[in-house]
């Protein structure tokens, strides 16, 4: 599956990799671990900052609404780039674009320390999403050249648990270390940890060849996707989805310690870790539901995830008006394990659209929808909000965003099911081989 070890300036092959590592033929899975590791300092390191949002604010000084830009600041330039750095990832090898996103966005992590005031905290912020933009378009692509659609979902599903404990860690580890050693230790261990990863997977992780070797040229790969109704309600689904993701994420943390005066460590952990912890539950079931389903349907990945957004709706309204700490943790399980079940076929579904030449800059449009529309937008949207009617009712309107997720789905499926072919016949063949 890999390039030929023959030349010394090439990756080596599969088998040259088995024989030099131990590995078996079942390398494929080998990789999404090592790829579940770097996701995990992906979102470890972009997390950490909510958790210390109150010692941030005491001492600098900030409103809500600069609380808010700051999540925000992140995800405008992960969102804006992200299209470019899918394109640069579908023409350069996927190993070097996702050790170099990792070793760029740990030095800024690191260098986060040296802030002193909002705005150096927004530049590191913001460069830190630039050096993070690169690492999903490349770790998909590269899982889905190794996965076929018989295990593509749960090998991505597999994968984005890593999500749920980065976040989880980032949490509770930088709320820890911050209320003991101070905040700007969180980012020099995250940061020093993600750039140890980085030299220890540069040997293992190898290149997978390609699944097609033609390059579709940025400008049709747009023109194909506008023309594309499914891919375009799939965007929206995702926009809308992680509006609510970056709505918890963000201000979770805050809403624990002035309404439930939690101490700051705990406030990290709880706000992530019963998402999370449920999440990760829902993401492994929502990968294998949705292989099943994919069998027997083309929109098999899809209704799982209309069923996601659909049965957390409920439980997001239940997060900003419940008065006990108790059904606070029951919401957010709930509501965690109905985004597993959706985040398992993000890209998953949306590759059964497209060409596989083209998936790192597909999942390059997915997060810039997804960011720049909902990432970006939430922290703001909720502070702003907030500041009017207090931060329960705006985590509690969350829940409108997530019906109108499982309106797009729903539309999704139909087109789905009356579409007579999403991709080429050679291509389904050379799936199902797979």
């Amino acid at each position: 599956m890999e390039t030929s070890a023959a030349d010394p300036g090439k990756e080596p092959s599969s088998q040259d990799a088995y024989r030099q590592f131990g590995f078996g033929p079942n390398y494929k899975w080998y990789v999404v671990g090592m790829l579940w590791c770097i996701s995990f300092f992906n979102y470890a390191d972009r997390q950490a900052i909510f958790s210390v949002f109150p010692l941030l604010g005491h001492e600098l000084d900030l409103s809500e609404v600069q609380k808010g830009l700051l999540g925000s600041s992140f995800a405008w330039v992960y969102g804006l780039f992200a299209p470019f750095a899918g394109h640069i990832v579908d023409r350069v090898p996927r190993k070097k674009a996702i050790l170099f996103g990792l070793h760029a966005w740990s030095v800024i992590c690191m260098l986060t320390a040296l802030a002193r005031n909002l705005p150096t905290l927004l530049f590191f912020r913001a460069a830190e999403g630039l050096g993070e933009t690169f690492y999903y378009p490349a770790s998909v692509s590269m899982i889905s050249d190794y996965h076929g659609s018989r295990t593509r979902s749960r090998a991505l599903g597999f994968h984005q648990t890593s999500v749920y404990l980065g976040t989880i860690g980032g949490g509770f580890f930088a709320g820890l270390i911050g209320q003991y050693y101070g905040w700007r230790w969180s980012f020099i261990v995250f940061g020093g940890l993600g750039i140890i990863l980085g030299f220890v997977l540069s040997r293992l992780l190898l290149e997978p060849q390609r699944s097609s070797a033609q390059r579709l040229p940025l400008l049709r790969i747009i023109s194909i996707t506008a023309r594309t109704p499914i891919v375009m309600l799939l965007m929206l689904a995702f926009l809308c989805a992680n509006f609510v993701a970056m709505v918890l994420l963000s201000w979770m943390p805050s809403f624990l310690v002035d309404k439930f005066e939690l101490s700051l460590s705990m406030a990290g952990l709880a706000a992530t870790a019963y998402a999370q912890l449920a999440s990760m539950v829902g993401a492994p079931l929502g990968g294998w539901l949705a292989d099943r389903l994919r069998a027997r349907t083309r929109a098999g990945r899809v209704i799982v995830q209309a069923v996601g957004v659909l049965g957390g709706a409920p439980f997001v309204f239940l997060c900003g008006q419940t008065q006990s700490v108790v059904w606070l943790g029951v919401a957010l399980t709930a509501w965690g394990f109905c985004k597993g079940l959706y985040d398992a076929n993000i890209f998953a579904s949306v590759f059964d659209v497209i060409h596989p030449e083209a998936r790192g800059t597909m999942a390059g449009f997915m997060n810039m929808v997804g960011w720049l529309g909902g990432g970006a937008s939430a922290p703001l949207v909720i502070g702003l909000i907030a500041r009017s009617y207090g931060l329960s009712l705006a985590i509690s309107s969350a829940a409108l965003v997530y019906l109108l997720a499982a309106a797009f789905l729903l539309a999704a499926c139909i087109l789905f099911v009356r579409t007579p072919g999403e991709l080429p016949e050679a291509q389904n063949a050379a799936e199902q081989a797979k």
